[in-house]
């Protein structure tokens, strides 16, 4: 029982109070009256054998809210000595009346903790999680925050142990602090080799701005010798991506001739060549290269040159558009702004499928 003003809010303890009192003082005044006469004297006689009776046969009677209250308001009229009259013991009729006065001035109140989560929240949670069995407990909290749903990651990794779903591993190094200030100029490089249904090994030239996490693919060959590898830096500049670009981090890989690195000096970029045999001086490409495995290429049979280009084409720009990134506060690395916070029991959510259902994006319904 909480102390404080009645609920006025609630009007049902007030009016079941009021008739209770009504009821009262019905009783009292037809306690005054008098009940000399012979009638009312054997009615009397008849309903107290009759209790007696009904006592021998149910040992625990039912009462409902309506009975109580009459009792309860009967037994503030008679004396202690005349309640042997009741089926009920006296610390019943006591304990009856206290739960009338407490729901009098009772207030409502909300139940303590956290409000639960909606069962279509957590069906969605589920789903993500179960469709994307590759996804840590971040990336599904980037596809909710996309589709206006605000869920702690916390929430989402309780649920997902409530229900059997283990994480996903935790991957990513630790940047340093010279490249966190200032990632925003820099931009990388890096081969990695995809083996065709063939077995003929393909060459993917990439660059990834480490500011934006944006990646653009150069191209791939099976053959990059010097000259490809130059144009390929050639073309870079034309599109216009080396505009705030004030530094290039690369390999010792002999396929970066000095041809390569002229056309970034040209463009007044330094570029800055790795220690020999040092992948964390390069982590950003490094770690790229293990996301667009681990996400995509070992999950298909590339067939050739042109059909690795398609494949690669449609991921990076899944991973710059739709992708939430953590160092970016799980946006997009092209900065799609998120959808305003929705409600999915009335928006529903659409699923897109990517590289044939290899890659799910969702976003709200129109």
């Amino acid at each position: 029982m909480v102390d404080g003003p009645p609920a006025w809010d609630n009007p049902r303890p007030m009016v079941f109070s009021f008739l209770y009192v009504v009821l009262r003082r019905l009783l009292e005044l037809l306690a005054l009256r008098r009940r000399g006469e012979a009638d009312k004297d054997i009615e009397i006689v008849v309903l107290r054998h009759q209790l007696t009776v009904l006592r021998r046969q149910v040992k625990r009677p039912v009462f409902r809210p309506a009975d109580r209250a009459f009792l309860a308001a009967a037994s503030r009229v008679l004396t202690g000595e005349r309640w042997h009259a009741f089926l009920v013991r006296p610390e019943t009729l006591l304990r009856w009346h206290r739960r009338l006065v407490a729901r009098k001035w009772t207030r409502p109140h909300r139940p303590p903790g956290r409000p639960a989560l909606d069962p279509e929240v957590k069906d969605l949670i589920l789903r993500l999680a179960r469709e994307n069995p590759r996804w840590g407990y971040q990336r599904i909290r980037g596809e909710l925050l996309k589709l206006g749903i605000r869920v702690c990651a916390t929430t989402v990794a309780t649920l997902l142990r409530r229900h059997g779903l283990r994480p996903a591993p935790r991957r990513g190094p630790t940047w340093g602090e010279f490249l966190r200030q200032q990632a925003a100029g820099i931009m990388a490089c890096d081969f990695f080799t995809v083996e065709t249904i063939r077995l003929k090994t393909l060459y993917v030239l990439f660059f990834i701005e480490l500011g934006t996490r944006r990646v653009h693919i150069a191209g791939a060959t099976a053959n990059p010798d010097s000259a490809w590898v130059t144009q390929q830096a050639r073309n870079l500049a034309m599109d216009g991506r080396l505009g705030d670009v004030r530094f290039l981090i690369r390999d010792r890989d002999a396929k970066f001739s000095g041809p390569f690195d002229e056309v970034f000096r040209t463009e007044g970029i330094r570029v800055i060549i790795t220690p020999i045999r040092a992948p964390n001086a390069n982590a950003f490409a490094e770690r790229w290269v293990k996301t667009v495995r681990s996400e995509c290429l070992d999950w298909v049979l590339v067939r050739g040159r042109r059909h690795l280009e398609r494949v690669l084409g449609t991921y990076v720009q899944h991973y710059n558009e739709g992708r939430p990134h953590r160092a970016r506060g799980l946006r997009p690395p092209g900065g799609a702004p998120t959808c305003l916070r929705s409600d999915p029991r009335t928006t529903p959510v659409r699923r897109r499928d990517l590289l044939g259902g290899l890659i799910h994006e969702y976003e709200v319904a129109a």
